[in-house]
């Protein structure tokens, strides 16, 4: 069952002082129907004498403002869940501009704010009785942290048009890559979809990555959606498991707020058994914990090494230390083999970089199979293991696999084993069942919305390094 206190955010709405009175209903339709976009406009009204205007009145304007839904005020109320404070749900100037320029370099946006180049457009000013002088009094200076108001224009200097960079061109997929991303996915519903992400595919873009899975989801699986599917959180490039992507703005953000806000809550959340955000990942590890289960709490920070040519994650022994964040991992034991081995059951309360890896590693002492990073030392006394053959053994071995994966090989029977870590369950709220009712009704109870329990089986090296512990 969802934390009640998550059901009640969801009917979170703008400001009281907004000018839209037709409730929830319209605030969710409203956020449906807009669209990241922009458009430009030539005023006709010349900009008051000490505007400064150079641009001989032609502006860059938003949509209205449309009060919608706070999906980052629900996370920062469902952080602080067990006290009476109100997160703030205001919109300011500067996310709206982010919100409907999403091309813009946010720093460009922050620059414009700081020298005073963005004027608005007040809806509570509008009346058709108001004569051409008080309408040029109505566009006015706007700081960055105003608050705007249902109705509310944003105009732009006309010239952060030639700041737009290129339309980027759409990744194309053939039919085979189509259909390999599409076998994917685990789950979809109007608001998210569930993909068991394969070890080797990087989730994005960047130096040296040809292609990513949020490009991947963005062609192949937005289905009968006119938005791209939407990261919510990240695996490493070389984990597998379940990956949640929001269909919609509204899903995302709520989804994005939720990982988020389960870092900033988790020590609220140690003896909560039901957590608004359950992760449960299966790991392989040289080894064996010295305690069958337990609480791994360590802060992490990032340290340069090798001369400053790269930087890895480590525990930081001083957690005032100002690098340091706090991460919390419980683990228990699956099971032990006599070879060495240990099947781990890893739940992260917190979601930092290469928490589990280094937890694994430096806390326990038990690294990851195949994490040379950070337990290259035990990979160097790690001896294969004999590999049993079965008749129905690798149906697809020899069938190519789209973008350069290798998913045959990498079990412990081979040299070189790939990191055996995965993400094989998570509990989360059911968000599109919450804000379908929502739509339709803002009184409706929430409070027996179902949660959403999602399972993706062991990838293939892993698998057969479970049958050959087994065997």
């Amino acid at each position: 069952m969802v934390d009640s206190t998550f059901l009640r955010l969801i009917n979170l709405r703008s400001p009281p002082s907004t000018t839209a009175h037709s409730g929830l209903r319209l605030c969710i339709s409203a956020l449906h129907a807009l669209h990241s976009h922009y458009t430009t406009s030539t005023s006709t009204t010349k900009e008051p004498k000490h505007y400064n205007n150079n641009n001989n009145g032609k502006w860059f304007t938003l949509p209205p403002f449309t009060p919608t839904l706070n999906g980052a005020a629900l996370g920062k109320e469902l952080s602080a869940r067990s006290s009476q404070s109100k997160a703030d749900v205001s919109t300011t100037a500067l996310k709206w501009v982010l919100k409907c320029c999403p091309d813009l370099p946010r720093s460009l946006v922050q620059k414009l704010f700081r020298l005073r180049q963005v004027r608005r457009e007040s809806n509570t000013m509008e009346s058709t009785d108001v004569g051409a002088q008080d309408q040029e009094r109505s566009l006015k200076r706007v700081a960055a942290k105003d608050s705007m108001n249902g109705g509310d224009r944003i105009f732009l200097p006309i010239t952060v048009k030639q700041e737009v960079p290129s339309e980027k061109q759409k990744l194309y997929c053939n039919e085979e890559e189509a259909n390999f991303i599409r076998s994917l996915v685990l789950y979809k519903d109007p608001a998210i979809v569930v993909v068991n992400k394969p070890p080797g595919m990087a989730v994005q873009g960047g130096i040296g990555i040809k292609t990513s899975l949020d490009e991947l989801a963005a062609a192949c699986l937005s289905y009968d959606h006119s938005e791209p599917p939407r990261l919510v959180h990240r695996l490493d490039r070389d984990s597998s498991g379940i990956l949640v992507l929001g269909r919609t703005q509204i899903s995302a953000t709520v989804l994005h707020s939720i990982f988020r806000e389960k870092t900033c809550g988790a020590k609220d959340d140690i003896d909560n058994e039901e957590r608004i955000l359950q992760r449960k990942y299966w790991a392989l590890v040289i080894g064996s914990p010295r305690r069958p289960k337990g609480l791994i709490s360590a802060p992490l920070g990032k340290v340069v090494v090798d001369n400053g040519k790269s930087d890895r994650i480590t525990i930081i022994d001083n957690p005032q230390n100002m690098s340091a964040q706090l991460a919390i991992t419980e683990y228990q034991v699956i099971k032990s083999s006599c070879h060495g081995f240990t099947w781990l059951e890893l739940s992260p309360l917190t979601g930092r970089k290469h928490q589990l890896r280094v937890h694994c590693a430096e806390a326990l002492g038990t690294p990851i199979v195949g994490d040379l990073k950070y337990g290259w030392q035990a990979h160097r006394n790690l001896k294969q293991l004999p590999c049993p053959m079965k008749s129905n053994e690798n149906p697809t071995k020899g069938k190519t696999v789209p973008f350069g994966l290798d998913l045959e090989s990498g079990s412990i029977s081979e040299k070189h084993p790939h990191l055996h870590l995965h993400c094989k369950q998570m509990v989360l709220p059911n968000v599109s069942e919450a804000l379908q009712n929502v739509q339709f009704s803002s009184n409706y109870d929430l409070s027996e919305v179902e949660s959403l329990e999602l399972v993706a089986p062991l990838p293939s090296h892993m698998q057969r390094s479970w049958d050959i512990l087994n065997s």
